[in-house]
């Protein structure tokens, strides 16, 4: 694939046009995002979010970024950890997710230690050395440049900070593989339009999670883009995995 195309789901499209295809998926899907992320996953979503802080080692006081935080449940997560005397930062592309992600931790009453900007991950539009943590949780796969992604989030990072990508994965089994080809093809996107009257844009997230790289592609990525002690843990047979890497 050329430096000018990239993937949209199974499409190859301009890349300049990506950003505008993954936003109109959002537009349409924000409203019953949370709903059907529970619906597909039957809540293990968030045992893998649970996982992801708490490989994390936040501490109270730290500064924490998430990147493409969307409707909010990791900088939930995040804020109660670093306290009061902490600051998380939910940063999404995407203004109608921003917007839910605020209202929904606002419901919290999450309102003192946390801020919203609208970014998009391939420029982060922070200082260099800004944050302890900078997190990405199912966002990954749709940046357009995931190198220059990750590179901008590299920047971010103070020195000793942590980067931490939760994402779909390769499930480590044929077994699984296929049982979970089985479920996203077929399943998947029948959900989308029963509860969210939306097939299309659940069949392109079903489509964009296998044009993901795998779990080794991705941490020679991370590794890449300039961090260290970079490794990963698998989840539900592989179907997620979380990636680590520390900024020298």
């Amino acid at each position: 694939m050329s430096e000018e195309s990239t993937h949209f789901g199974y499409k190859t499209i301009p890349a300049k046009d990506k950003a505008s295809y993954v936003a109109g998926v959002f537009d349409s899907v924000a409203n019953k995002y949370d709903i059907m992320n529970d619906i597909m996953s039957g809540g293990v979503h968030r045992i893998w979010k649970h996982i992801t802080v708490e490989i994390s080692r936040v501490k109270p006081g730290q500064k924490v970024l998430d990147v493409a935080g969307g409707t909010g449940d990791l900088a939930a997560k995040f804020a109660k950890r670093v306290g009061p005397s902490g600051h998380v930062v939910l940063s999404d592309i995407n203004q109608s997710m921003l917007d839910i992600g605020r209202d929904r931790l606002i419901d919290k009453g999450l309102v003192k230690n946390i801020s919203y900007v609208l970014a998009d991950a391939q420029m982060l539009p922070f200082q260099d050395d800004s944050f302890d943590i900078v997190s990405i949780g199912f966002g990954l796969r749709n940046v357009t440049d995931k190198d220059r992604a990750l590179i901008s989030m590299r920047r971010v990072l103070r020195p000793g900070g942590k980067l931490l990508i939760l994402e779909f994965s390769k499930p480590y089994s044929d077994i699984i593989s296929k049982l979970y080809d089985e479920y996203s093809f077929k399943i998947i996107p029948k959900l989308g339009k029963l509860f969210a009257n939306d097939e299309g844009s659940y069949k392109y997230l079903a489509e964009s999670i296998r044009v993901h790289p795998d779990q080794e592609t991705l941490k020679q990525m991370v590794q890449k883009a300039g961090l260290l002690n970079v490794e990963y843990i698998n989840m539900s047979g592989g179907i997620a995995a979380v990636h680590m890497g520390i900024k020298p």
